[in-house]
């Protein structure tokens, strides 16, 4: 929508009017300057913004954010393998920068033993006696030391043959206390220490693979898988215990799944419904156990999602295989959407737990649900032609067995059917039966293509039905003719009444459909979202006060409104092929009816005549601009009548006789009639991209003023 603001200003504004040509990243760009300041872009941007206008803002940038964060999410989605890949490479550099710490300790530690060893070579004989004293000291402690590192070997030996796998890990733990104390306190010897080292980096090395051996087995339970879990991350081994956890779930998963067999079609739903309780069911458990044991770290997490997305892949290619491409290609829908939606159902209560996995299942579903919906709307243009060359065309209420019936009271339902041919009664069931089909798979968007496929089946119909209902009746006649004139003129009034009434009870619904339609789409022009009024006469009112801030185009509101119409008129060219006096009319009341409403606004015409401040020559002139624009714009898409016309006439002049109550000569301060048709062109071009912004400021007004500046008289 575009302001009355400034056009100039407007190009480098957040919200111009070109935007919408704009890509996600090119919107985002003044967001990402390392100099962007919050404050200073809203101040700049809200300083003399109207109400109306701060709200359509903070509607954009709410828009923003969030098409930001789908294309964030986007973004995380297709970059999850290389993430992991480049977290497992960080957490390998990590154990390999320990394992060369501990390499250049040792280093540190040979060379200081050896630097120790030639300063006692170098001593006095006159301090030998004292060197001595401490050397044997130290060969002491030497000895305690290296007794006590053969008690521990013996002890995890011991106890690692009993399977004591927490007593294991605190002397494990011990060791390196011991081994980190020597190593600053030097009670070791470089031998010694290296050899303690070793010892614990064998024996980690031995326990873990003895646990991962254990989780292996078929046999082991979900506590001992956790527990195995718990003393791989207490050993080091996160990577590696994180990945055995999720070996475990998908082994478990695969032994489910072999007591779940497909069985036909006919039991196709209840498969898909048992197997996807069973997948998800197994990716919810695993992500409780991945947080419970791994918090929410991103490496870990990161290998959870992808493990989740490929066994939601797997299974989506299962249903694919044994339940949903046999229907989908002969155009059996249910069956496809049941199974679809079931799966959906299920993948959705992952979503609590951060797992959003639908995109995945829609990716493998959509092209057989997209079949499905395509050879079901062949199979009812086939049935349907069928039954239209085998019809009497007698009118009939519908069967009792119909679902349009339902388990209502077959009177009372019977009294609201109309009569329709056996072939009629049969095309409706089977497009009711697509629209329940099809009605749960709401996030598939398919609405647009299910319509578009009902009205071709029904055209096809149509071009079916009217030649042979023409011929029968024409047969009807041909045997009934006679060379009596008044039997002609009796046999034209005899016309069955049934036949009149229906017309009529037609033509009531199609006004009713067409005026709710108008209703609907008239109100939302008019109002906001908030309850207020678009149609406000302080659009009018206010715009005196800064004259020299105008800058001439009709109003937002009726921007909008030329917009909506457009669109209208675009689509019902598409959809009433044949049928444009029908488009026509829609797009003549529609414009009436917000036409009409300004008209008999009280409130409005209250403020504009009575209220404290008067109409002054700008906001006339605004306000014949606006009507001037919708006439040239109804004329164009030829949709302007004569109460139209007339309904404009006379608000433009109730707007003039109230100026003329302020004293003020109307007629002296308005323009000539051609400067509001140029402008009113201008716009229209601009708002349909026939002109670009730049080229307006060689048109010159009447008054050889620009167009858009003109006014200030």
């Amino acid at each position: 929508m575009m302001d009355r603001g400034s056009f100039s200003s407007s190009i480098g504004d957040s919200i111009d009017f070109d935007e919408k040509d704009l890509s996600l990243s090119d919107k985002l760009k003044v967001f990402k300057s390392s100099a962007f300041d919050p404050d200073s872009y809203v101040t700049n941007r809200c300083r003399h913004m109207s109400e109306k206008e701060i709200r359509h803002l903070c509607k954009y940038l709410t828009d923003l954010s969030k098409a930001s964060a789908e294309e964030m999410r986007k973004s995380v989605y297709a970059n999850y393998a290389a993430f992991i890949r480049t977290s497992r490479e960080i957490s390998n550099l990590e154990g390999q920068l320990i394992a060369l710490r501990n390499l250049l300790s040792t280093r540190a530690a040979i060379v200081h033993g050896l630097a120790e060893g030639i300063n006692i070579d170098s001593l006095s004989s006159s301090e030998g006696s004292t060197q001595d004293d401490r050397s044997n000291q130290c060969n002491s402690d030497t000895i305690n030391t290296e007794s006590w590192l053969g008690q521990f070997v013996e002890k995890l030996e011991v106890l690692l043959a009993e399977r004591r796998v927490d007593e294991v890990l605190d002397v494990l733990d011990e060791g390196e206390h011991m081994a980190n104390d020597a190593r600053s306190k030097q009670t070791l010897t470089p031998p010694a220490l290296l050899s303690l080292q070793k010892v614990i980096t064998e024996q980690k090395q031995k326990l873990a693979a003895e646990l991962a051996e254990a989780s292996f087995q078929s046999s082991v339970s979900a506590a001992e898988l956790r527990f195995a879990v718990r003393a791989l991350k207490r050993l080091g081994d996160g990577p590696r215990a994180h990945t055995l956890m999720l070996s475990y779930h998908q082994q478990n998963l695969h032994g489910n799944m072999q007591g779940i067999r497909p069985s036909g079609t006919s039991h196709g739903v209840a498969y898909s419904a048992g197997l996807s309780q069973l997948v998800f069911s197994t990716i919810a458990q695993a992500t409780s156990d991945s947080l419970a044991l791994f918090d929410d770290e991103p490496s870990y997490s990161s290998e959870l999602v992808t493990w989740a997305v490929n066994q939601t892949q797997n299974f989506s290619h299962l249903i694919k295989r044994f339940v949903i491409a046999s229907p989908a290609a002969s155009g059996c829908l249910r069956p496809v959407a049941e199974s679809v939606h079931i799966s959906l159902g299920h993948c959705s209560l992952l979503e609590a737990r951060g797992l959003t996995l639908s995109p995945v299942l829609l990716k493998i579903f959509r092209p057989c649900v997209e079949q499905a919906l395509y050879a079901n709307i062949k199979r009812i243009e086939q049935c349907t032609a069928a039954h239209a060359a085998a019809d009497d065309w007698s009118p009939t209420y519908p069967p009792t067995g119909s679902r349009s019936l339902g388990t209502a009271s077959l009177a009372g339902v019977i009294a609201s059917q109309p009569k329709l041919s056996s072939s009629a009664h049969r095309f409706n069931t089977m497009v009711q039966e697509l629209c329940e089909d099809i009605s749960p798979l709401e996030i598939l968007q398919l609405s647009e293509q299910t319509l578009e496929g009902v009205m071709q089946v029904f055209n096809a119909y149509i071009d079916e039905l009217i030649p042979r209902a023409a011929a029968k009746l024409s047969s009807s006649q041909q045997s009934n003719k006679t060379d009596d004139t008044s039997k002609r003129s009796t046999d034209r009034q005899s016309r069955p009444v049934e036949q009149r009434e229906l017309k009529r009870r037609l033509q009531r619904l199609v006004d009713q459909l067409r005026d709710s339609f108008c209703r609907q789409h008239a109100l939302e022009l008019i109002f906001l979202e908030d309850g207020g009024v678009r149609l406000s006469p302080d659009m009018y009112l206010n715009i005196d006060g800064n004259p020299e801030e105008i800058e001439w185009f009709p109003s937002p509101v009726y921007q909008e409104m030329f917009g909506k119409l457009t669109r209208i008129a675009s689509v019902a060219s598409d959809m009433f092929v044949g049928r444009e006096r029908f488009a026509t009319i829609l797009l003549m009341r529609l414009t009436e009816t917000i036409i009409l409403w300004l008209s008999e606004d009280q409130n409005f015409w209250e403020e504009i005549e009575q209220g404290p401040r008067p109409l002054g020559p700008l906001g006339l002139q605004q306000f014949y601009l606006d009507m001037e624009f919708v006439i040239l714009f109804a004329s164009q898409g030829r949709y302007l009548s004569r109460n139209l016309q007339q309904v404009i006439k006379n608000i433009i002049g109730r707007a003039i006789e109230a100026v003329a109550e302020s004293k003020i000569d109307p007629y002296s301060v308005l323009p000539e009639d051609d400067w509001f048709a140029e402008v009113a062109q201008i716009a229209i071009d601009m708002l349909t991209g026939k002109t670009q912004i730049g080229n307006v400021e060689n048109v010159s007004s009447p008054t050889s003023s620009s167009v858009l500046s003109h006014g200030s008289n």
